[in-house]
């Protein structure tokens, strides 16, 4: 009796790799990071050129950059995708999802209604205060 510990499966490998997790080239990072930064400069260029004049235009044309930035991390960098893990992964990644838009969508409703509610008087009325 040695004090060597048996492996509980002696054929198996210590990779990651058989749970379908796959771990990413050096190509992979490459083109993640590049990616990454073409899609942080485009946005960067466009408000500091001021591009396009309507300002809620470029705001959701950064907000669409954001979403694709999220998008090329999450597979690039995290490796997500419906084979990891037996999919669970892209399950998590949907529950969180759904529970930011419900807070995100909660916050601004409040906002929204108390901005509206709260207001005592308008702004014209406020020269008229002692």
């Amino acid at each position: 009796m040695g004090t060597e510990h048996a492996h509980p499966n002696p054929g198996a490998h210590d990779h990651h790799d058989e749970h379908g997790a796959s771990h990413g080239s050096m190509r992979e990072y490459v083109v993640g990071f590049l990616l990454s930064v073409v899609l942080t400069a485009i946005p960067f260029w466009l408000v500091m050129t001021g591009a396009i004049p309507d300002k809620q235009t470029t705001a959701l044309v950064i907000m669409a950059f954001a979403v694709v930035q999220i998008v090329v991390h999450m597979i690039y960098f995290l490796h997500m995708n419906t084979k990891s893990e037996n999919g669970w992964t892209v399950m998590a990644l949907i529950f969180t999802i759904v529970l930011v838009i419900i807070t995100l969508s909660g916050s601004l409703w409040v906002m929204f209604h108390l901005n509206t509610n709260m207001m005592p008087m308008s702004v014209h009325d406020m020269g008229q205060l002692p």
